[in-house]
């Protein structure tokens, strides 16, 4: 919708991972180093872990992009709550193995070997686990087993481990020791800093053939790093809306104003997208009233129409905001429809 209007050739700010867009903070390089490492160790578990929307996907899909023309063979699997014995079929139809119907043991029969024919070729098998936060410690432990099976001196199999960072409680448990044994390296994928926030938004707007505009002030991206805390997933959220708010309203410059309007609009949708720490400290702010005002608003009645007022009030803005938009999609479409 905006891309044209900013003469942009991609939407910069997509939800989906696209390892075109990956941007190597320090955090993420560092990641993406010890990702390579344990290629270049061939055996064991590597363990990336990080708050959700850190860019733990993205990472695992450029390196995935990067081993595209080698000899790896390469299965993924998101997990979601998988039992030992799923997992274990899971992981054998990521490789394109015929899991269901049949018995645990089959399976991994099958599966050893497939990966067995695989290393005989010259390929290096590789799986990667994302969401291993949602695995059960049996199923972890099936992962463990799975790293005994070698063609000689070769493993057959080497695994990476993506997951939020719950998925170290799980790893520090003492029935996970045999496992940790076998991790070579591990690493936590933090949120960017003030200055690697600008570098990112900067950095996705060029890769999506940004020309200068819109252009930003140095307090948008003040405000777009307070209220997002640095997580690539909120950034994208909120850069796409703030796209949007300036295409609507027709603006080339986008300062601190138009950052608070639209996390305004944002705050009022979904709430969960107040960052961590503003909603310790909003609740707290709005206690702090003058006596004379304390005892007007003890009464139910009154703080439930406050609070209507101000969604009301929220709700009326978005829907204007939204009205020039229909406006120009129905011109484009009949604009469209008169050059048939």
């Amino acid at each position: 919708m905006y891309e044209s209007y900013y003469h942009l050739r991609d939407k910069p700010f997509q939800l989906n991972p696209d390892p075109r867009f990956f941007f190597a903070s320090r955090g993420h390089k560092r990641a993406f180093a010890y990702l390579e490492y344990g290629l270049s160790l061939g055996e064991g578990f590597i363990v990336i872990t990080g708050d959700v929307g850190a860019g733990k996907t993205t990472l695992a899909k450029s390196l995935l992009r990067k081993l595209e023309n080698g000899s790896y063979l390469i299965a993924q699997l998101v997990s979601t709550q998988l039992d030992a014995d799923d997992a274990l079929r899971s992981i054998a139809s990521a490789f394109g193995l015929q899991a269901e119907g049949t018995t645990k043991s089959a399976v991994l029969k099958s599966l050893e070997d497939y990966l067995r024919m695989a290393v005989r070729q010259g390929q290096r098998p590789l799986l990667i686990v994302d969401e291993a936060q949602n695995l059960n410690h049996r199923a972890v432990e099936e992962l463990r087993m799975l790293s005994n099976f070698h063609e000689g001196d070769k493993p057959l199999l080497q695994s990476f481990l993506l997951g939020q960072p719950e998925f170290r409680d799980t790893l520090q448990s003492p029935e996970m020791l045999q496992l940790r044994q076998r991790v070579i390296a591990s690493y936590h994928l933090g949120p960017l800093d003030r200055a690697e926030t600008t570098q990112y938004i900067l950095h996705r707007l060029k890769t999506a053939g940004w020309q200068g505009s819109p252009s930003f002030s140095e307090d948008a991206f003040d405000g777009i790093f307070q209220f997002t805390a640095g997580v690539p997933r909120r950034i994208n959220t909120l850069c796409d809306r703030i796209l949007l708010f300036g295409y609507l309203e027709e603006r080339p410059h986008l300062d601190s104003g138009a950052v608070r309007e639209v996390i305004s609009d944002l705050s009022q949708e979904v709430h969960h997208q107040l960052p961590r720490g503003a909603e310790a400290v909003e609740p707290a702010a709005r206690n702090v009233v003058p006596a004379a005002q304390s005892e007007a608003r003890s009464t139910p009645d009154s703080a439930l129409v406050d609070d209507l007022n101000v969604r009301l009030e929220a709700i009326e803005r978005s829907v204007n905001r939204l009205i020039p938009l229909v406006r120009k999609v129905l011109y484009a479409i009949t604009t469209g429809k008169e050059h048939e």
